[in-house]
């Protein structure tokens, strides 16, 4: 089963794993052999379905099988989405608050406690031979989390990036010794490296064993540094110009508000500029997926094999004057594509079911044959959404997206009026994020399409939208809806604050 997790994957997101795995073996009369053709990623967020740079990856898991048309990440931000990813929990269990040391990326704390129960866990009890290829957590590999000698458990097989994306000039821990980088193309781009080394993985493994893979390439993060092949690639494409971009934050909490509107032309210039870089490094990553499928079919377990293609948080190019970042609480920065195929799952599906990050670890671990019953996890398997002849299952009705914000003790020398408590001020000292756009909200696709949303300021600000008629979620509707429905999103967001294990997965008032 070919799983993928990541950093952002197309145009407007940050695509970082593709986890690649086996199914057990014992259970291939419920397998068939398919070739998919369907829909291949979440082009609706970056309007430019045509342009797409994963053409490779479209076609061969996309088209070869499901789409969601529904995915979000728990939490926009790197680390703790990471986390919600390998542990199946939302970061309020996690506790992992953002990419820092202090705010528990791969801290002492995340080691000894939830990383000790991360799916590669459950699997190396099930006997996967398992493979991670990388960037890991922002954090990882310094002294201060243990160096690189520090090997979390269930991988067998460890490349992970020291720290955050590089293209260039980087460590690897490659089982626990530090392996020193520089930047010759051939020798050192992470992206190619990551794919060959998965290649060699899947000739050497033991045939009489199953296997799980995780990639998880740099790109598109910073600092967007494309293959020399593809540096000229997109020269005439610039960020899309539909839905929110350039409007104003009205009635929107005070860090959308304080975006210059409309905003500087050195602003779009430089969104314009990372857009187009951006994709031109997804040219790689979509060479990474026609490799990894390629080598898959030559080795005959292709249709033995699931492949999931996703992204660990959205991203924005000017929404709402916003230049580029992510950590709020909309639909561009919350939304990730997802594509998956593999054994049971019939081509050219579409599903709209909500699917969450924090669901992928437990969908893994029920193709592996794990009784979920037994894992502390907040996610439930959407393994029945796409391959129903295999599962009975019911989608979540609403779910939990939740941000702690974060912002300098002292304000930004390059914007002093601000003060402090900002952070991420750049370009044109447009903030990204404060301390106090600490924020948690309620987002239903059931028989409401809503986004119920509070934050942990000195307003208590909420902002509330109704997807149906404002998809681009223009209008804070939290003065015109219905108090009662108010009281009831506010019952459901303090539940869901407070939940764990299986009462996450309690939604039913």
């Amino acid at each position: 089963m070919p799983f993928r997790y990541g950093n952002h994957s197309l145009a407007q997101q940050q695509l970082e794993p593709l986890a690649l795995g086996r199914r057990r073996e014992g259970t291939r009369d419920q397998e068939k052999d398919i070739r998919h053709r369907g829909l291949g990623a979440d082009d609706a967020i970056v309007g430019l379905i045509l342009q797409t740079p994963m053409k490779q990856a479209r076609s061969l898991i996309g088209d070869a099988g499901v789409y969601f048309s529904n995915a979000f990440t728990v939490t926009a931000l790197c680390c703790p989405s990471r986390s919600s990813i390998l542990t199946g929990r939302y970061p309020h269990n996690h506790q992992v608050h953002n990419n820092s040391l202090t705010g528990n990326c791969s801290s002492p704390a995340w080691q000894k406690g939830p990383e000790s129960l991360a799916f590669p866990v459950y699997l190396n009890k099930q006997y996967y031979q398992t493979f991670y290829g990388g960037k890991y957590l922002n954090q990882y590999g310094l002294k201060e989390a243990g160096d690189v000698g520090y090997i979390p458990p269930g991988w067998d097989q460890w490349h992970a990036l020291v720290g955050n994306s590089k293209y260039y000039n980087y460590s690897l821990s490659v089982n626990g010794q530090e392996e020193k980088h520089g930047d010759h193309y051939d020798e050192d781009y992470l992206t190619d490296l990551i794919a060959n080394r998965s290649l060699e993985f899947l000739d050497k493994r033991s045939p009489q064993r199953p296997f799980f893979m995780m990639l998880s390439p740099p790109a598109p993060h910073s600092p967007w540094t494309a293959a020399p092949q593809y540096q000229g690639a997109f020269s005439g494409t610039k960020a899309p110009r539909d839905g929110s971009f350039n409007k104003p934050g009205k009635d929107k909490h005070w860090l959308l508000r304080q975006a210059l509107n409309p905003m500087s032309d050195t602003s779009i210039a430089f969104l314009d500029d990372a857009f187009r870089k951006r994709w031109q490094t997804l040219l790689s990553v979509d060479d990474m997926v026609e490799k990894v499928v390629k080598k898959l079919e030559d080795l005959q377990l292709l249709n033995n094999t699931y492949i999931f293609y996703t992204s660990d948080h959205g991203f924005h190019s000017g929404q709402f004057s916003l230049p580029i970042d992510k950590r709020q609480l909309y639909e561009f920065d919350i939304r990730v594509p997802l594509m998956v195929r593999g054994p049971g799952i019939k081509p050219n599906q579409t599903v709209k079911a909500p699917v969450l990050n924090i669901d992928l670890g437990p969908t893994f671990l029920d193709i592996a044959g794990v009784n979920l019953s037994t894992v502390n996890m907040d996610g439930q398997s959407f393994l029945s959404q796409m391959a129903p002849s295999l599962r009975n299952g019911s989608a979540r009705p609403y779910f939990l997206v939740e941000h702690t914000g974060e912002g300098h003790t002292k304000p930004d020398p390059a914007c002093p009026k601000l003060g402090p408590g900002l952070s991420h001020c750049f370009p044109d000292c447009v903030c990204e994020d404060a301390c106090n756009n600490t924020y948690a909200c309620v987002r239903t696709l059931a028989a409401e399409n809503l986004q119920y949303c509070e934050f942990a300021d000195s307003e208590s600000f909420v902002e509330v939208y109704n997807l149906t008629s404002d998809p681009h979620q223009l209008e804070n509707i939290v003065k015109k809806v219905d108090p009662a429905l108010l009281q009831t999103m506010n019952l459901r967001l303090i539940k869901l604050q407070s939940c764990e294990g299986v009462t996450c997965r309690d939604t039913k008032h």
